[in-house]
């Protein structure tokens, strides 16, 4: 079977040696890596956020991951660290000024240049196409590349002047090496704001049982003294009600003879000392008294009457 016709085959024809690995191609992995959505494979579009690993996500498209309650849902190394929106930061990235998109290539005619980016270092200049480190600060979102960062060292952000740590620097698309330092870092900060947690709510609750036994059993100050307000009602209550029993005292210095005093008993008009035509205008004189009969009649005459 074969090999009648003069021909010589070869060792590789006859011998079937290990496969050869599949090389990633670095441009695409590049591409997909600085262009694309970790989570949907999206092309990236504004608001972009990133995770506290330094992938790059869609806001929706995380939104939308943490709303989705199925049981079909798939939890992939992408997002399985992600679990809820303050785990990750929206990013303010810097426009490149070079940057056209698909406008240039729509007619298929043009070489896409992959070395270009859409996004820009906003100190330095670097493209921000993976061929160089950058890193975004979590306090403020603001991204800037490494160098800058090494270059020009300071405190604060370069862009919106915010303060910040070395912890707060997250590498973008990072080495292992990075990935599991950030990893590391990630763990500690959870840790850490879990037993902050649990301190507060213990705090409280001590709070709360001590005020309780507080006003069940108040102490010795209290029952003693008292507070100031209380004290002055009650020496103006004494006042006032001493008041009238020193004026209606017989024999006392204050207050005028013959006056009754504020709160004595009123006395009635027929046993006052006034004078008659004084005591005729209250219904309780005898005149008030009288029958129609004995009343007079008040007839006037006017000249308009004849």
């Amino acid at each position: 079977m074969g090999c009648d016709g003069g021909t010589i085959p070869k060792r590789h024809e006859l011998v079937k040696g290990p496969k050869k690995v599949e090389k990633v191609d670095k441009d695409a992995e590049l591409v997909a890596q600085w262009n694309y959505c970790t989570l949907s494979q999206e092309i990236l579009r504004r608001p972009i956020v990133a995770c506290e690993l330094g992938r790059l996500y869609n806001k929706d498209a995380v939104i939308e991951f943490l709303l989705d309650k199925s049981s079909e849902k798939t939890l992939g190394k992408a997002a399985s660290h992600i679990k809820s929106i303050k785990n990750v930061t929206e990013l303010k990235l810097s426009d490149n000024p070079a940057w056209e998109g698909d406008k240039g290539s729509t007619k298929g005619d043009k070489h896409d240049d992959l070395q270009r980016a859409r996004f820009i270092c906003p100190v330095v200049g670097l493209e921000m196409n993976g061929r160089h480190r950058f890193c975004f600060l979590r306090c403020c979102g603001c991204v800037f590349s490494e160098r800058a960062l090494k270059e020009i060292k300071a405190e604060v952000c370069h862009t919106c002047g915010a303060a910040f740590q070395e912890d707060d620097v997250v590498v973008l698309n990072g080495t292992k090496e990075d990935v599991e330092m950030l990893k590391r870092r990630m763990e500690e900060r959870r840790l850490r704001a879990k037993l902050g947690k649990k301190a507060k709510k213990s705090k409280a609750a001590e709070s709360v049982s001590k005020s309780d036994v507080s006003e069940e059993a108040p102490g010795p100050s209290k029952m003693k003294t008292g507070k100031p307000e209380e004290t002055s009602l009650d020496s103006r209550e004494k006042k006032t009600s001493s008041a009238p029993r020193s004026a209606a005292a017989p024999g006392s210095s204050s207050g005028k003879a013959g006056r009754p005093a504020c709160g004595a008993t009123k006395r009635p008009i027929a046993d006052s000392g006034e004078s008659e035509a004084y005591k005729s205008l209250f219904t309780t004189h005898s005149s008030a008294k009288r029958s129609k009969e004995e009343s007079a009649h008040w007839v006037t005459h006017t000249s308009y009457c004849f």
